[in-house]
């Protein structure tokens, strides 16, 4: 369970992993040029295509998670207490990481049996 995450964090880890490889790809390609000279500017020119493709296809994913984010329905967590973001019918808390869902034929406990219990307490 220490990997899995909600999915709207695990879109922005993606954004984020193509934002870090644009960016070394277009240093690397840079730095062929001090390395190797003439014959570095094709490993530059390729470095740089590749990373500024890497850079525009993460801005997409970050454009694509901001827009689902906006449309995402919030809920509070049963077991940290704090709103979160879902989407589809069963994601993930965003910070205890508890599996969530609004499918009443997937849960493993009703709100009743949820409320009672924390009466309980």
């Amino acid at each position: 369970m220490t990997f899995k995450s909600a999915k709207i964090n695990a879109f922005r880890t993606w954004g984020l992993l193509l934002t870090m490889l644009g960016m070394g790809l277009m240093i690397l390609g840079t730095a062929g040029i001090v390395f190797w000279g003439q014959t570095g500017k094709i490993f530059a020119a390729f470095g740089l295509v590749v990373g500024l493709v890497s850079m525009m296809a993460s801005l997409a994913i970050y454009f694509w998670a901001g827009m689902l984010s906006t449309s995402a329905v919030q809920i509070e967590c049963p077991e940290c207490g704090k709103l979160t973001k879902m989407l589809g019918k069963t994601d993930r808390c965003m910070f205890c990481h508890t599996i969530l869902t609004l499918d009443q034929q997937q849960a493993t406990i009703t709100s009743e049996q949820l409320e009672s219990e924390q009466l309980k307490q």
